[in-house]
């Protein structure tokens, strides 16, 4: 438990007082000094050590909470979050984007299966009725701790697949092998509630939030590649975009 934050308040500052708690926080986490996990002192102790009123604590935890930086666990106390994943919306692969900020995915191919397609993925990927797919699950994870649970439905057209090989490289990069020049994609971002079946797959407790996001991607043939359905958990993951008005 992290007794002492060493935060400078400077009560002459124009800064409002739980603002420059906020501040200080999140500089320690941003640092290092306050490491993923680390589990903070109650707000009532913390306030006395800064000499400040439990209120102005209060706010100041409140805005760090909902800012994604800490988090309050019933009988744990408020914790910071593990480092997120920051990931740019633009038409990569979470493995392409992972191993280029310099970390090492692993993945775990949970089911696999070559099989006739259903109404739905003929409908997604614009195949005639009797195609097969590729239909697979798998769970992703970095430093050891899950992040992502990804379900897709891929063509059969393009590259021979097996769980070996998905277990050791990327979607994109298997598919890009094949011959695909990834153009275009349709994408949804949502959020939802971990289920039974996912909460213990991601190590996370049943009802917690996390990130949906679907996704069809097309080539520079036209042709609907893959679709599929991937959640992660939001304590750990994030879209980055930018907005430019028109």
């Amino acid at each position: 438990m992290v007794t002492k934050l060493g935060l400078n308040i400077d009560r002459s500052s124009p800064v409002p007082l739980y603002h420059q708690v906020v501040q200080g926080i999140e500089a320690a986490i941003h640092s290092g000094v306050l490491e993923p996990g680390s589990r903070l002192e109650n707000e009532i102790d913390l306030a006395a050590q800064l000499n400040l009123s439990r209120p102005t604590m209060r706010k100041a935890m409140d805005e760090l909470v909902r800012s994604g930086l800490l988090v309050r666990k019933r009988g744990v106390g408020t914790q910071v979050v593990s480092s997120q994943v920051r990931r740019p919306l633009e038409l990569s692969s979470l493995f392409d984007d992972l191993t280029n900020n310099g970390k090492k995915p692993t993945t775990t191919v949970l089911s696999f299966s070559h099989e006739e397609a259903d109404a739905a993925t003929l409908a997604a990927l614009e195949l005639p009725a009797g195609s097969k797919v590729y239909h697979f699950t798998r769970l992703r994870k970095v430093g050891g701790k899950p992040l992502a649970l990804m379900e897709n439905w891929v063509r059969d057209d393009i590259a021979t697949m097996d769980e070996a090989v998905l277990g050791a490289e990327g979607l994109y990069s298997i598919l890009r092998r094949g011959g695909v020049n990834f153009r275009l994609a349709t994408q949804r971002i949502g959020a939802m509630i971990a289920n039974d079946y996912q909460a213990p797959l991601l190590e996370t407790d049943v009802n917690s939030a996390l990130v949906t996001m679907e996704r069809t991607a097309v080539d520079d043939t036209g042709r609907h590649v893959e679709t599929g359905h991937h959640v992660y958990r939001a304590d750990s993951y994030s879209f980055e975009m930018t907005l430019v008005q028109r």
